[in-house]
């Protein structure tokens, strides 16, 4: 009373099919191509155009705040003031920032192309923190060319 079967055991082969997959995959990769263009950008920079040659030159503007650091680590500067430490300056222009209309809160920020980045990082935090807002970066030597 032997139950037998073929000869042998066969075993099941496995078999993935790839089609499913593929079409998986391409759904997806056009689902990120669309989505990608809508995500929002961290930083957002505004690049100035230039003024035309036959505008008459406008005086600057008084409330205008101007932070420049030294190269050699002398004292900073906030328009015409100087002082020792970041600390010392940050206090001066939040006093300055405090009570101005939110569209009147623009610094910017001076330094010599030779400076560590780093260094203007500090400067930006200290902005930032007090209320300063945008920012500005300039490059020294430029006014003179």
């Amino acid at each position: 009373m032997a139950m037998g079967g073929g000869g042998g055991t066969k075993e099941a082969v496995p078999y993935i099919n790839m089609t499913p997959m593929i079409d998986i995959l391409l759904v997806l990769l056009i689902i990120f191509m669309v989505i990608s263009p809508k995500k929002p950008h961290r930083f957002e920079s505004q690049i100035p155009e230039r003024p035309p040659e036959n505008m008459p030159e406008q005086p600057p503007d008084p409330l205008a705040l101007l932070i420049t650091i030294p190269m050699d680590g002398g004292k900073y500067k906030l328009n015409t003031d100087e002082f020792d430490s970041l600390k010392a300056m940050g206090d001066r222009l939040f006093k300055a920032l405090d009570g101005r209309p939110g569209d009147r809160k623009t610094v910017f920020i001076k330094a010599p192309r030779q400076l560590y980045y780093g260094e203007i990082v500090k400067v930006i935090d200290v902005v930032k923190q007090v209320g300063g807002a945008p920012i500005g970066l300039q490059i020294e030597g430029l006014d003179e060319r």
